[in-house]
């Protein structure tokens, strides 16, 4: 088992430790009303979840789940002032913010490198964009293989986030406005009007100004969420909810590395924090997005229950980039450049049903999930490589080049149709003992053409894979859960996006992940919960992009994860919140320990605090600290490595009155030096300096 550093442990124990005797203030789970939510996404009580209706696909304490959970709730997202998921993420540990190429949310979970692995209310989310958190009510980071609930991918886990439902007894107007330093800021607002006593409608929309402290990089995205639910009658409900996205933003690929001693591994170049390596005007990434949804709930009998959801989204982006595309030759001598543009348009059609049924047999109880799920996604990609009129940067004169995209390197389109039936038994041994067993099957099957050369290339391929999953939970007191868990997940030879899949590959085997896990979660209080997990994932049949040829992928066997996570969130007194955590990963190529997988921080720490000073004033302090990672998402180039850093947050909140509050955030409190993420050895962002952001947030 690794050894903890002194310092984490310190830190964690007092938070995690704290004498419990001070509690004045309780969360009853089971007295919690949730009939004025139409629609119904979970529980939760300040920054503490108790339960999710994501993870099994049924309502389910978290207590009773055995697999990692962190949730962060809407009172947390507001707390700290949370404007994207890497925003969240960076207080998740064991999950690590990918820069994305400056134009899409992607991270890594448990050493496993995604752009698709994301979910809106347990449905596939998977195109490349910019997520927004207006309209979420929480977000769920789900930990290891989740293929029986969630099909393809998420080997390493899944990001859910829980959209707000109307309220069917209460009239909500709410809004809020910010600005922070650089000059961004943004405004939203949330209403909620009960229509009758059987329907009510939900609105958010948002205006965010995206300025930053790099030069050149700014941007805007606004977008507005409608949402309307009806109760049919006593037993039945029906969610209608659409969403318009628009962002336009500087495509920012960050800085070069520079090389160190010999033999060494390159570094970050110093001193160019703000500098911009782009083309102001030509980097840019856009997006519209119009996503619709239609759930529906209800009973079919008094122990058999049943939830549909139809999600359609017509997404169609673009996005052109002028990067670092080598090194710099000296602190202040050039750095090559290239560019491209990458215009894509996806149309989705997901369709899930889920059937849930409360069932004894003798002694034991049974919650059996019986669903399917059914997908078409249609896509087009096209990329244009760029001609420069010079191919480098001066750093010591740096002059922007002119830049054309004239020549096609890549056309395709793809449909992708995909089925999957599975089927689950939470089982109950009576109080103490309990086990979560289920199978998926699924059908994926992709056919497309390669329009490069002038003579179409069709390319195919059908895989069918079952996904098992298995865990036991052992209860020895009502607040005490012992866990071991076995899960497999498999992604197909065409990779996140479909862009993977050629006609030298359609032939290859998917990968595949496999996770261990034992771990123990404690309800210290029943507003303060622990959780302790140790695992290990293996991905085998692994692939990652070519050296010589980036837009193809070469085998390189099974890389092995392995680790310990730790977490602690919710009161440690009536007047103190905390979420925090700590994590270990040693991800390597498995049989070459030297070979690290990019990407991911042996050591991750955080800690969020707030504190009630009294009726009208809080205050709140944030720490992170990253330990040393390579650059690289690939696995065969280790040759570039971001420092470590560690990096202090704080906030101030003022209950002006019962409706008005005043909040200041302060970012990077300390003013540290730091890369906070990466694409690729030469693609490195800076870490923003110290930067406040004023909120003044009202609810009527």
């Amino acid at each position: 088992m690794p050894r903890l550093p002194a310092s984490i442990i310190t830190m964690l124990s007092a938070s995690a430790f704290a004498q419990p005797a001070f509690a004045e203030e309780v969360f009853d789970v089971e007295a919690y009303d949730d009939s004025r939510t139409i629609i119904v996404t979970g529980v939760s009580d300040g920054y503490l979840a108790t339960n999710t209706v994501t993870a099994t696909k049924t309502d389910t304490p978290l207590m009773n789940i055995p697999q990692t959970i962190n949730v962060v709730t809407r009172d947390q997202l507001d707390d700290q002032a949370h404007h994207s998921l890497a925003d969240i993420l960076r207080y998740v540990p064991g999950t690590t913010v990918g820069q994305g190429e400056g134009n899409r949310d992607q991270i890594t979970l448990r050493g496993q490198n995604t752009t698709a692995d994301f979910f809106l209310d347990g449905v596939r989310d998977d195109v490349q964009y910019y997520r927004g958190l207006y309209n979420i009510e929480r977000v769920e980071i789900l930990k290891g293989p989740y293929a029986l609930i969630f099909g393809r991918g998420g080997g390493g886990g899944i990001i859910n986030r829980v959209q707000k439902s109307p309220l069917s007894d209460d009239i909500i107007y709410a809004g809020q406005a910010s600005i922070n330093s650089f000059g961004a800021y943004d405004i939203s607002a949330d209403v909620n009007a009960p229509l009758s006593d059987a329907a009510a409608v939900r609105i958010n929309a948002v205006y965010e100004n995206l300025d930053s402290h790099r030069n050149f990089v700014g941007g805007e995205r606004y977008a507005w969420n409608p949402y309307v639910a009806f109760k049919l009658n006593d037993a039945w409900k029906l969610g209608l909810s659409y969403e318009y996205v628009h962002d336009n933003r500087t495509t920012d690929r960050g800085i070069p590395s520079i090389a160190t001693a010999a033999g060494q591994p390159n570094r970050p170049i110093s001193g160019y924090r703000d500098q911009f390596f782009g083309v102001p005007d030509v980097n840019y990434t856009q997006l519209q997005a119009h996503i619709a949804k239609l759930r529906l709930d209800g009973a079919l009998a008094s122990n058999v229950s049943f939830s549909g959801t139809i999600l359609y989204g017509d997404y169609d982006k673009i996005y052109l980039n002028v990067y670092p595309n080598s090194a710099a030759t000296a602190q202040n001598g050039t750095v090559a450049l290239a560019a491209y543009s990458d215009p894509t348009q996806r149309e989705n059609f997901i369709a899930q049903a889920n059937l849930v049924w409360d069932v004894e047999t003798g002694a034991l109880t049974h919650k059996i999930l019986v669903g399917s799920e059914y997908g078409d996604q249609k896509s087009a990609n096209r990329r244009f490589n760029g001609t420069l009129s010079t191919p480098t940067i001066s750093l010591a004169n740096p002059l922007f080049p002119t830049v054309t995209f004239n020549a096609l390197s890549r056309d395709t389109v793809s449909d992708v149709k995909f089925f999957s039936t599975y089927v689950q038994d939470q089982i109950s041994f009576g109080e103490h003992i309990d086990v979560v067993a289920g199978l998926r099957y699924d059908n994926f099957d992709i056919e497309g053409i390669d329009l490069l050369p002038a003579v179409d290339r069709p390319f195919a391929r059908k895989d069918e894979k079952i996904s098992p999953r298995l865990g036991l939970i052992f209860k020895p007191q009502e607040n005490i859960s012992l866990y071991g868990s076995y899960s497999q997940s498999f992604l197909p030879r065409s990779g996140d996006q479909f862009l993977a899949l050629t006609v030298t590959q359609q032939n290859l085997a998917p990968e595949k992940f496999t996770n261990y896990e034992l771990g123990a979660k404690w309800d210290v209080r029943p507003n303060l919960n622990m959780t302790l997990a140790v695992f290990q994932l293996e991905r085998s049949n692994a692939t990652t992009p070519d050296p010589s040829n980036p837009v193809a992928n070469i085998n390189v066997g099974t890389t092995r994860t392995q680790g310990v996570e730790l977490s602690v969130t919710g009161n440690i007194t009536s007047s103190w919140q905390v979420h925090g955590g700590y994590s270990y990963q040693d991800a390597v190529l498995a049989g070459n320990d030297s070979v690290r997988l990019g990407q991911v921080p042996k050591h991750q720490a955080s800690l969020w605090n707030r504190y009630d000073l009294s009726d009208q004033f809080a205050a709140g302090l944030g720490i992170i600290h990253q330990s040393s990672q390579f650059a690289a998402i690939r696995t065969v180039s280790n040759t570039t490595k971001l420092p470590a850093f560690t990096r202090l947050d704080a906030a101030l909140y003022y209950d002006l009155s019962d409706a008005l509050q005043l909040q200041l955030n302060v970012e990077n409190l300390l003013n540290t030096d730091y890369f906070s993420d990466a694409h690729n050895n030469n693609n490195i962002s800076t870490g923003a300096p110290i930067n406040a952001r004023v909120t003044i947030r009202a609810k009527f």
